[in-house]
């Protein structure tokens, strides 16, 4: 009777440890993010604009439990990312997606007066494969018409915005590779 009870306790606690390590694998996004190309390019800005997007980037994902950030330190450029060197990021960091995104600063005022640093945040969402999924721009001026604030504020708001459209556009996709399968 203790040897079955035994063997019963083991084949539960195994059969529970197996399930949830399967739902965990399945159940998460990991979301590779790389530094932001900064614009223009002044190395004094640089680790501000960093601090300021990442921040807003762990704010986003700590909000949606299935989805987790991953942090690389270095930089790709918006423009011309290289889908080979994508899929390398993705698959050395074991992620589902890879971004890579762009922080345009520009100043609001009237003559010699200015008021703030708004900025334009663009996103590019990229699969572990390297193909661009989806992409997203947000201006602070244009959709919030915010005339003060401070530039680290602004590059809060654009990153939530940018980041926000990204996964309205993935939710609206994964409908459509689902039925395709």
């Amino acid at each position: 009777m203790r040897k079955e009870l035994l063997f019963s306790l083991i084949l539960i606690l195994a059969l529970k440890t197996y399930t949830i390590s399967a739902q965990k694998n399945h159940d998460t996004q990991n979301i590779l993010y790389f530094n932001p190309e900064v614009e223009p390019d002044i190395e004094e800005i640089k680790e501000p604009t960093n601090l300021a997007f990442f921040s807003a980037v762990s704010d986003h994902i700590s909000t949606h439990k299935k989805r987790k950030m991953m942090k690389t330190e270095t930089q790709l450029p918006f423009e011309t990312a290289d889908q080979k060197t994508i899929s390398d990021y993705a698959v050395n960091n074991d992620a589902d997606f890879v971004t890579v995104s762009k922080v345009k600063y520009f100043k609001v005022g009237l003559g010699k007066y200015v008021f703030s640093n708004q900025v334009i945040v663009s996103m590019k969402l990229f699969d572990k494969d390297g193909n661009l999924i989806t992409e997203s721009s947000y201006d602070t001026y244009r959709k919030n018409m915010r005339m003060l604030g401070s530039a680290e504020n602004s590059i809060k708001i654009g990153t939530a915005g940018a980041l926000k459209t990204i996964f309205k556009n993935l939710r609206k996709l994964k409908p459509l590779a689902e039925t395709d399968i």
